[in-house]
Protein backbone atom coordinates (compact mmCIF):
# COMPACT_ATOMS: atom_id res chain seq x y z
CA UNK A 1 0.00 0.00 0.00
CA UNK A 2 1.04 3.53 -0.68
CA UNK A 3 3.19 4.87 2.50
CA UNK A 4 1.76 8.36 1.66
CA UNK A 5 -1.43 6.89 2.10
CA UNK A 6 -0.82 5.04 5.42
CA UNK A 7 1.32 7.98 7.10
CA UNK A 8 -1.54 10.35 5.97
CA UNK A 9 -4.20 7.75 8.45
CA UNK A 10 -1.66 7.63 10.95
CA UNK A 11 -0.88 10.80 11.46
CA UNK A 12 -4.94 11.33 11.08
CA UNK A 13 -6.06 9.26 13.62
CA UNK A 14 -3.28 10.43 15.96
CA UNK A 15 -4.64 13.77 15.78
CA UNK A 16 -7.90 12.72 16.17
CA UNK A 17 -6.95 10.67 19.83
CA UNK A 18 -4.88 13.63 20.88
CA UNK A 19 -8.38 15.90 20.36
CA UNK A 20 -10.39 13.27 22.07
CA UNK A 21 -8.39 12.99 24.98
CA UNK A 22 -8.13 17.22 25.31
CA UNK A 23 -11.85 16.76 24.96
CA UNK A 24 -12.47 14.40 27.63
CA UNK A 25 -9.56 15.48 30.22
CA UNK A 26 -7.15 12.74 28.92
CA UNK A 27 -3.79 12.27 29.13
CA UNK A 28 -2.47 11.28 25.47
CA UNK A 29 1.04 9.74 26.70
CA UNK A 30 -0.79 7.11 28.74
CA UNK A 31 -3.18 5.92 25.71
CA UNK A 32 -1.38 3.24 24.10
CA UNK A 33 -2.28 2.33 20.55
CA UNK A 34 -1.90 -1.11 19.23
CA UNK A 35 -2.11 -0.81 15.33
CA UNK A 36 -4.24 -4.00 13.89
CA UNK A 37 -3.02 -5.09 10.66
CA UNK A 38 -4.09 -8.05 10.36
CA UNK A 39 -4.48 -9.12 6.67
CA UNK A 40 -2.19 -6.61 5.64
CA UNK A 41 1.09 -7.83 4.13
CA UNK A 42 4.75 -6.92 6.14
CA UNK A 43 5.53 -4.03 4.02
CA UNK A 44 2.68 -2.21 5.25
CA UNK A 45 3.75 -3.08 8.52
CA UNK A 46 7.21 -1.25 8.15
CA UNK A 47 5.20 1.70 6.75
CA UNK A 48 3.60 2.29 9.47
CA UNK A 49 6.10 1.58 11.79
CA UNK A 50 8.50 4.55 10.18
CA UNK A 51 5.67 6.66 11.38
CA UNK A 52 6.76 6.04 15.10
CA UNK A 53 4.12 3.17 15.86
CA UNK A 54 5.39 -0.03 17.99
CA UNK A 55 2.93 -2.21 19.22
CA UNK A 56 0.95 -4.31 16.08
CA UNK A 57 -1.93 -6.53 16.39
CA UNK A 58 -2.30 -9.68 14.71
CA UNK A 59 -5.55 -11.60 15.13
CA UNK A 60 -3.97 -14.93 14.31
CA UNK A 61 -1.16 -17.07 15.03
CA UNK A 62 -0.05 -17.99 11.68
CA UNK A 63 -0.15 -14.67 10.30
CA UNK A 64 1.45 -12.73 13.71
CA UNK A 65 4.18 -15.85 13.58
CA UNK A 66 4.58 -15.32 9.77
CA UNK A 67 5.29 -11.46 10.22
CA UNK A 68 7.44 -11.86 13.23
CA UNK A 69 9.46 -13.96 11.07
CA UNK A 70 10.08 -11.29 8.53
CA UNK A 71 10.43 -8.18 10.73
CA UNK A 72 11.56 -9.81 14.04
CA UNK A 73 10.77 -7.95 17.43
CA UNK A 74 13.23 -4.49 16.32
CA UNK A 75 11.19 -1.44 17.26
CA UNK A 76 8.07 -4.08 17.07
CA UNK A 77 5.98 -5.00 19.68
CA UNK A 78 3.62 -8.16 18.70
CA UNK A 79 0.42 -8.20 20.20
CA UNK A 80 -1.65 -11.41 19.58
CA UNK A 81 -5.50 -9.57 20.10
CA UNK A 82 -7.93 -12.28 18.86
CA UNK A 83 -8.72 -16.15 20.17
CA UNK A 84 -5.86 -18.29 20.86
CA UNK A 85 -6.11 -21.77 21.04
CA UNK A 86 -3.84 -23.82 23.63
CA UNK A 87 -2.23 -25.82 20.77
CA UNK A 88 -1.08 -22.86 19.24
CA UNK A 89 0.38 -21.25 22.27
CA UNK A 90 3.90 -22.83 21.54
CA UNK A 91 4.06 -20.85 18.46
CA UNK A 92 4.32 -17.05 19.77
CA UNK A 93 5.40 -17.71 23.87
CA UNK A 94 8.94 -16.57 22.37
CA UNK A 95 8.36 -13.47 21.15
CA UNK A 96 4.97 -12.34 21.93
CA UNK A 97 4.71 -8.92 23.98
CA UNK A 98 1.23 -9.30 25.39
CA UNK A 99 -2.16 -11.87 24.51
CA UNK A 100 -4.98 -9.78 24.87
CA UNK A 101 -7.97 -12.74 25.11
CA UNK A 102 -7.10 -15.18 27.92
CA UNK A 103 -10.14 -16.44 29.57
CA UNK A 104 -9.65 -19.46 31.03
CA UNK A 105 -7.35 -20.86 33.93
CA UNK A 106 -6.35 -23.82 31.17
CA UNK A 107 -5.19 -21.46 28.80
CA UNK A 108 -3.35 -19.03 31.49
CA UNK A 109 -1.79 -22.46 32.29
CA UNK A 110 -0.40 -23.67 29.06
CA UNK A 111 0.76 -20.01 28.44
CA UNK A 112 2.30 -20.81 31.83
CA UNK A 113 4.08 -23.47 30.88
CA UNK A 114 5.13 -22.34 27.29
CA UNK A 115 6.62 -19.08 28.69
CA UNK A 116 9.01 -21.47 31.09
CA UNK A 117 10.41 -22.78 28.24
CA UNK A 118 11.91 -19.90 27.12
CA UNK A 119 12.54 -18.20 30.31
CA UNK A 120 10.39 -15.43 30.05
CA UNK A 121 7.21 -14.01 31.80
CA UNK A 122 4.52 -13.59 29.45
CA UNK A 123 2.10 -10.40 29.81
CA UNK A 124 -1.76 -11.16 29.53
CA UNK A 125 -4.66 -9.60 29.35
CA UNK A 126 -8.39 -11.18 30.83
CA UNK A 127 -10.85 -10.72 27.93
CA UNK A 128 -14.18 -10.35 29.67
CA UNK A 129 -17.28 -10.30 27.56
CA UNK A 130 -19.45 -7.16 28.31
CA UNK A 131 -21.78 -7.61 25.88
CA UNK A 132 -23.19 -10.94 26.70
CA UNK A 133 -23.00 -12.26 23.18
CA UNK A 134 -22.77 -15.77 22.80
CA UNK A 135 -20.37 -15.79 19.65
CA UNK A 136 -17.87 -13.76 21.53
CA UNK A 137 -15.25 -15.10 23.54
CA UNK A 138 -14.46 -13.52 27.05
CA UNK A 139 -15.46 -14.53 30.43
CA UNK A 140 -18.42 -12.81 32.25
CA UNK A 141 -17.61 -9.49 34.63
CA UNK A 142 -18.40 -11.16 37.53
CA UNK A 143 -16.10 -14.28 36.77
CA UNK A 144 -12.88 -11.83 36.13
CA UNK A 145 -12.35 -11.48 39.91
CA UNK A 146 -11.96 -15.49 40.40
CA UNK A 147 -10.13 -16.40 37.05
CA UNK A 148 -7.37 -13.67 38.46
CA UNK A 149 -7.22 -14.90 41.24
CA UNK A 150 -5.97 -18.62 39.85
CA UNK A 151 -3.99 -16.84 37.31
CA UNK A 152 -1.62 -14.90 39.82
CA UNK A 153 -0.64 -18.15 41.06
CA UNK A 154 0.93 -18.85 37.90
CA UNK A 155 4.63 -18.00 38.08
CA UNK A 156 5.57 -17.04 34.13
CA UNK A 157 2.44 -15.26 33.56
CA UNK A 158 1.23 -11.51 34.37
CA UNK A 159 -2.03 -9.95 34.16
CA UNK A 160 -1.75 -6.32 33.35
CA UNK A 161 -5.21 -5.98 32.80
CA UNK A 162 -8.69 -6.36 30.82
CA UNK A 163 -9.91 -6.69 27.75
CA UNK A 164 -13.03 -6.38 25.82
CA UNK A 165 -14.63 -5.72 22.82
CA UNK A 166 -18.09 -3.72 22.28
CA UNK A 167 -21.27 -4.53 20.75
CA UNK A 168 -21.37 -4.32 17.01
CA UNK A 169 -24.05 -1.92 17.06
CA UNK A 170 -25.16 1.74 15.98
CA UNK A 171 -26.38 2.38 19.22
CA UNK A 172 -23.60 4.35 21.30
CA UNK A 173 -24.99 4.36 24.66
CA UNK A 174 -24.73 0.08 24.74
CA UNK A 175 -21.10 0.03 23.52
CA UNK A 176 -20.68 2.97 26.09
CA UNK A 177 -22.64 0.67 28.50
CA UNK A 178 -20.09 -2.69 27.64
CA UNK A 179 -17.32 -0.09 27.83
CA UNK A 180 -18.60 1.22 31.94
CA UNK A 181 -18.95 -2.11 32.73
CA UNK A 182 -15.13 -3.19 31.97
CA UNK A 183 -14.04 -0.04 33.60
CA UNK A 184 -15.71 -0.56 36.70
CA UNK A 185 -14.22 -4.43 36.98
CA UNK A 186 -10.46 -2.89 36.02
CA UNK A 187 -10.86 -0.70 38.92
CA UNK A 188 -12.73 -2.92 41.02
CA UNK A 189 -9.67 -5.46 40.65
CA UNK A 190 -6.55 -3.11 40.08
CA UNK A 191 -5.86 -2.29 44.07
CA UNK A 192 -5.74 -6.52 44.37
CA UNK A 193 -3.03 -6.85 41.20
CA UNK A 194 -0.42 -3.94 41.08
CA UNK A 195 0.71 -5.34 37.62
CA UNK A 196 -2.49 -4.23 36.12
CA UNK A 197 -1.40 -1.53 34.02
CA UNK A 198 -3.68 -1.50 30.83
CA UNK A 199 -7.61 -1.32 30.15
CA UNK A 200 -7.65 -1.82 26.10
CA UNK A 201 -10.76 -1.60 24.60
CA UNK A 202 -12.00 0.53 21.73
CA UNK A 203 -11.50 -0.15 17.95
CA UNK A 204 -11.81 1.92 15.16
CA UNK A 205 -16.13 2.49 15.00
CA UNK A 206 -15.71 3.28 18.85
CA UNK A 207 -12.68 4.25 19.95
CA UNK A 208 -13.55 7.41 20.82
CA UNK A 209 -16.24 6.26 23.37
CA UNK A 210 -13.46 3.97 24.50
CA UNK A 211 -11.49 6.78 25.39
CA UNK A 212 -14.27 9.01 27.09
CA UNK A 213 -14.88 5.66 29.37
CA UNK A 214 -11.15 5.30 30.42
CA UNK A 215 -9.59 2.79 27.97
CA UNK A 216 -5.75 3.41 27.96
CA UNK A 217 -5.19 0.95 25.19
CA UNK A 218 -7.14 0.97 22.43
CA UNK A 219 -6.95 -1.70 18.74
CA UNK A 220 -7.08 -0.18 16.22
CA UNK A 221 -6.50 -1.35 12.06
CA UNK A 222 -9.00 0.01 9.22
CA UNK A 223 -8.57 3.74 10.36
CA UNK A 224 -5.11 3.44 9.77
CA UNK A 225 -4.24 0.77 7.04
CA UNK A 226 -7.71 0.72 5.32
CA UNK A 227 -10.94 -1.29 5.01
CA UNK A 228 -9.94 -5.13 4.29
CA UNK A 229 -11.08 -7.54 1.86
CA UNK A 230 -12.26 -10.66 3.37
CA UNK A 231 -13.18 -12.35 0.28
CA UNK A 232 -9.77 -14.17 -0.35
Amino acid sequence: MDKQYLNDNYDALIKDIKATCEQTGRDFSEITLVAVSKTFPAEDVVKVRESGQIHFGENKVQELKSKFDILGTENINWHLIGHLQTNKVKYVADFVYLIHSVDSLKLAEVIDEQAKKYNRIIDILIQVNTSSEDQKSGIEPSDAGGLCAGISKLENVRIKGLMTIGMFTDDEDVIRDNFKTLKSVYDELKADYPSFEYLSMGMTSDYKIAIEEGANMLRIGSAIFGYRNYSE
